[in-house]
């Protein structure tokens, strides 16, 4: 079946909207506090990058007038990764990406994002699946799952996301340790967004809180402590 004639569910009631909604003042301050008083290091880096980088490619079948590729998004396309190293932690990669796939809100600080699938079966995660990530602000992110592997998940946004790119998150066992990343290939999804999050930087600050919260929350759900603190690096592929 063609995606789009696929019927979608409506994401939540207006009353359950409006009960997420309202509790996001709170929720960002008690983020923003934690980002104030984070004993954990970030070390950021924005370097440029390299030419022979390019995003990843969306498979044919998974294309449809939804989808906002990066070539759809303006200002400057960047690649970003944020990774943490986990020490201490019992449980293997596919069963970390196991949990987080089939139920993203077991990761994301609930305070800053919230996914409501709208395509799909509830408690697992398929190709063609798609969320709507309920953030701050007049931004929420409908987004597609257009790839998936053992340990790990590729995302696509649809049309109306603050972004146009793809995100994936991975994780690896290595030397006794895991390493969970999320890297993302990405512009602002029209001008308004590249005002607020190249220009203010505010969009940009609320991202990076919610990619670095989710690094730190997963590896306390697994039983693990973060190794060396969150890396956060930026390349900028051009403008």
């Amino acid at each position: 079946m063609p995606l789009r004639s696929r019927s979608r569910r409506a994401p939540g009631g207006v009353a359950h909207r409006a009960a997420i909604v309202l509790l996001w003042p709170v929720g960002l301050a008690r983020v923003s506090w934690r980002y104030m008083w984070r004993t954990t290091p970030v070390h950021r880096t924005e370097t440029a990058a390299d030419a022979s980088e390019r995003p990843w490619a969306v498979p044919e079948d998974l294309v449809d007038d939804d989808l906002q590729r990066v070539e759809d998004g303006a200002g400057p396309l960047l690649h970003r990764r944020y990774a943490v190293w986990i020490a201490g932690a019992p449980t293997p990669p596919e069963q970390v990406m196991g949990r987080f796939s089939g139920d993203p809100n077991c990761g994301a600080p609930a305070e800053v994002a919230v996914f409501e699938k709208v395509h799909g079966t509830d408690g697992e995660m398929c190709v063609g699946d798609e969320f709507l990530i309920r953030i701050p602000g007049p931004w929420d992110g409908p987004v597609r799952v257009v790839g998936m592997g053992p340990a790990s998940f590729r995302l696509a946004t649809l049309r109306g996301h603050l972004e146009a790119g793809q995100i994936e998150f991975r994780c690896r066992a290595d030397g006794g340790e895991l390493l969970f990343e999320i890297e993302s290939w990405a512009r602002s999804g029209d001008r308004l967004s590249d005002l607020l999050y190249t220009r203010l930087r505010l969009a940009k600050e609320i991202q990076l809180n919610l990619w670095v919260e989710t690094c730190l929350r997963l590896a306390r759900d697994i039983g693990g402590t973060p190794r060396g603190g969150v890396r956060v690096e930026t390349r900028r592929a051009g403008a």
